[in-house]
């Protein structure tokens, strides 16, 4: 009783705005305190309205009422302070929602510091100190607060579970071991929590050091960012100053030759002007005499005709027959063939190169491992002066040309294809890390185990394949015993994506590759991700012929006979490569480039 006294006078001593004792106490109109920053405050937020309210009651006030200290009230406080009485918990102390609330508050509930998992029932700092206080409470179990104590009870027995049964791995009380799980592998729940702590442990510690490699892979990662910036930085510095002497270059040359067939034209033209001009005099000397002539025809005396008239003979001698010879307009055809055949020899080398420059620009694999530092640009030599164009000659008569030898047939028989066998080995720089080669580099075994080979640009990260060493051009028969299931035999190019395991690096799934997949019960070709299923025998050999200059591919089966599985007719426009591809089942399957005469 005494207690609900106390809590009554706390109440009426306190600010209902911060819940706290009263602190410099005003009392407003209708006769409700406050803590004079605490009206204050909340009158500041309602001076935009230009009406005033009491918190409490709602009564309305105008103009805002001036404040005025109730001394009554702080002389109340200051004695109630000194008789040691405490001051109303703070909103944030009470229990919301989402709090474990303690179970011996009434009324409004504060929050629970701890739990005891004898008592099952939670506890506000206040409550909880009997637990500190006495003997008999300091044996018991104090938890973290929790909302899940009534799931510690045993639904069937009204009891504490205790024990934790590892045949049915549930927690149970001490009457379920003796009862339904009696003969069970039982174990206290303390005894079973340190065990599963322990697996726990391990599992943290396997979490963090993957964790630790992963942070090491990211920047690793990161490094190799920055590098391939810095690569494609300097890279693209150098090449820009390379295009610009080559741009330089060639406006130096055209300047030059631009200036010698000026040159060259001073001189011709100079040289025309020149006997152009002989001839105009000798036409004016002409068309003297002429007139001279005309005149003395004209004379009627024929004494003075006949001796001033010159013999018929000197005049023939006279007037000479033009020996001028004009060729026909093409004075600088020479020059514009030779630079004509000039543009055409750049522009084939820019098609022969360019793709070169494109596969090293664009084909970058991540290797994680420290860039190796560009060599610098070497300087552009010095141009020799191209000599002056020589005088075109008489074009002479094309010689007819000669007929084109006739295609030799395709083979039919297995001695026919054998003619062209040749013999292939695996490229180790090429091969995935769980791959494994022997026999000399001609058979590779698929490995569950990572294999030690040296790291290089040309490796397959991704996909578990390898190419030949030898490019393959020409008129090419090869064979291929096959070990396992899920072996791939394929063709590619040697520009194939060599990093990650997507479709542009797989045989078969992209334009640079053509395959042919041996699954466990048949056969399928594949090219740009197009599948054509094939039906067939499924022998443990394959026979591949290639016509590379015919732009054929063909895929045999090979037993006691030849049966054509799959045949391609397409252009090839590179060397292809042998290659081998293994799928991810094939654990322990092999393939082996057989040696056939």
């Amino acid at each position: 009783m005494a207690q609900k006294g106390a809590q009554l006078d706390r109440e009426s001593i306190s600010c209902s705005i911060c819940l706290d004792l009263l602190k410099d106490p005003v009392t407003i109109p209708c006769g409700h305190s406050y803590c004079r920053n605490c009206i204050k405050g909340f009158w500041d937020g309602e001076d935009q309205k230009g009406i005033h309210s009491c918190p409490q009651c709602r009564k309305t006030f105008t103009p805002r009422p001036v404040l005025e200290k109730n001394t009554m009230l702080a002389a109340l406080v200051e004695q109630l302070k000194k008789t040691g009485l405490q001051a109303a918990p703070a909103d944030h102390c009470y229990a919301g929602a989402e709090d474990v609330a303690c179970d011996f508050c009434s009324g409004r509930k504060l929050k629970a510091v701890k739990s005891c998992l004898v008592c099952l029932a939670s506890y506000c700092e206040n409550h909880l100190q009997p637990h500190y206080d006495s003997p008999p409470f300091r044996k018991h179990k104090l938890v973290e607060p929790s909302k899940n104590l009534q799931e510690n009870i045993c639904s069937r027995h009204d009891e504490l579970m205790k024990m934790f049964c590892r045949t049915d791995q549930k927690s149970i009380c001490y009457l379920c071991s003796v009862e339904e799980h009696k003969g069970h592998d039982t174990v206290s729940a303390a005894a079973e929590r340190t065990e599963r702590q322990r697996e726990l442990e391990g599992s943290r510690q396997q979490i963090q050091q993957r964790v630790q490699d992963r942070e090491k892979d990211v920047k690793l990662l990161q490094q190799e960012v920055e590098a391939i910036n810095q690569s494609a930085d300097k890279t693209v510095e150098h090449s820009e100053k390379i295009f610009t002497e080559l741009i330089r270059l060639l406006q130096k040359r055209s300047s030059e030759v631009k200036q010698q067939i000026r040159s060259q034209q001073q001189t011709e033209v100079s040289r025309v002007k020149e006997l152009q001009e002989k001839l105009e005099q000798e036409i004016t000397e002409l068309q003297r005499k002429d007139a001279e002539l005309q005149q003395l025809s004209h004379t009627e005396d024929h004494t003075q005709f006949l001796q001033n008239c010159p013999s018929v003979s000197a005049l023939r001698e006279s007037t000479p027959s033009s020996s001028i010879k004009i060729r026909p307009l093409r004075h600088f055809e020479a020059v514009t063939a030779a630079v004509s055949e000039l543009r055409e020899k750049l522009q084939d080398i820019l098609r022969e190169e360019w793709t070169n420059i494109s596969l090293r620009g664009t084909e970058v694999d991540v290797l994680l491992q420290e860039p190796e530092p560009e060599p610098e640009p070497e300087p552009e030599p010095e141009p020799e002066p191209e000599p002056e164009p020589e005088p075109e000659p008489e074009p002479e008569p094309e010689p007819e040309p000669e007929p084109e030898p006739e295609p030799e047939p395709e083979p039919k028989s297995r001695a026919d294809f054998l003619k062209y066998s040749c013999e292939i080995k695996l490229d180790p720089n090429t091969v995935h890390r769980r791959l494994f080669l022997s026999e000399g580099n001609r058979k590779v075994t698929r490995m569950d185990q990572l294999q030690s080979y040296s790291a290089d640009p040309d490796t397959f990260t991704g996909c578990f394949q390898v190419l030949s060493r030898e490019s393959l051009t020409g008129r090419c028969y090869w064979e291929v015993e096959m070990g396992g299931e899920g072996v791939v035999v394929a063709v590619a190019y040697k520009n194939i994506r060599r990093a990650g395991g997507g479709t542009e690096c797989r045989f078969g799934f992209n334009d640079k590759s053509w395959a042919l997949n041996c699954d466990p019960d048949s056969y399928s070709f594949w090219y740009n991700s197009i599948k054509t299923s094939i039906s067939g025998p499924l022998p443990s050999r394959v026979g591949v012929y290639l016509d590379h200059r015919a732009g054929i591919l063909s895929f045999y089966s090979i037993s006691e006979t030849m049966t054509l599985l799959h045949r391609v007719q397409t252009t090839f426009t590179q060397p292809l490569y042998a290659g081998i591809r293994f799928h991810y089942y094939s654990d322990g399957s092999s393939a082996e480039l057989c040696k056939v005469k």
